[in-house]
């Protein structure tokens, strides 16, 4: 496996692992995440994929941008694309990271051949009550003070409440999230919760064609999981509910994370 950073010119910071000629696929992460939320899958995918993460604008080490509509951000990801030469390539999302690879696929559908959703809330509705320390954290009047004060086991105790089992959480993972300002986080959730009230996702995915992978948490706090079951509806769409799992598969169990989506990338089911 090699790895190695580039600092592109359209403000994405972007680390590729594996063969350069293998198949390409393309990690996105979630709100005020960053590449390296995918670290402990990356070793299995990058035996048998190219592949490229990407730190959204204003997250991890990319820099912020004008706009953070969902449409805007996928935008930018489809430049990086298109200078890298890439088409018909695997495009893997978590969270609000699928909106991204969602929107992705309906501006230009010739750069994604299929679509790996990991805890990606389908619709408003489907959302729940956040856990205590976030609401804290993303709320006014406490918020925007204790933002700027967040401690590293702060972050990481923010990052483990989305989870239902204890996680090992990286420097780097916590450094990323580190790099998220307050404005910038609040931004992103609302210009989130627009794509998905705008069309919800099974309506957005049903008009695309395209072989979907659906992975969700059967414990997952951030979402109702049994709406899960509203990615039923989508022709070609596989629903995978982890047992015991929360909203971070890739974190709380990475071996069968990897194995769902090795197996939806060599057979597109």
């Amino acid at each position: 496996m090699s790895e190695f950073d580039i600092e592109h010119p359209h403000g994405l910071h972007v680390v590729h692992d594996g063969p350069r000629q293998a198949p390409p696929l393309l990690l996105i992460h979630g709100s005020g995440a960053s590449g390296g939320f995918w670290s402990p899958v990356v070793p299995a995918l990058a035996g048998h994929h190219h592949v490229i993460r990407v730190d959204l604008p204003g997250c991890g080490q990319s820099p912020p941008a004008p706009s953070y509509d969902v449409p805007a951000q996928a935008d930018r990801v489809a430049a990086l694309l298109d200078d890298l030469g890439l088409r018909r390539l695997a495009a893997a999302g978590h969270s609000s990271g699928g909106y991204v690879a969602t929107a992705l696929a309906e501006q230009r559908p010739d750069l994604v051949g299929s679509l790996a959703l990991i805890s990606s809330g389908p619709r408003p509705g489907a959302l729940l009550r956040q856990p205590f320390i976030l609401r804290v954290l993303l709320a006014p009047p406490l918020g925007p003070l204790l933002w700027s004060r967040r401690s590293d086991a702060m972050i990481r105790k923010g990052i483990s409440s989305t989870a239902a089992r204890p996680v090992d959480i990286p420097g780097d993972v916590v450094a990323g999230v580190r790099g998220i300002t307050y404005r910038v986080m609040r931004t992103v959730l609302r210009r989130n919760t627009a794509y998905i009230a705008e069309r919800s996702m099974p309506e957005r995915l049903a008009a695309l064609g395209v072989p979907v992978l659906v992975i969700f948490g059967a414990a997952d706090p951030r979402w109702e999981p049994s709406s899960a079951h509203q990615y039923d509806a989508v022709p070609n769409t596989r629903v995978e509910l982890l047992p015991g799992v929360g909203h971070l598969p890739m974190l709380e169990a990475p071996e069968t994370t990897a194995k769902l989506l090795l197996a939806f990338t060599a057979t597109g089911r």
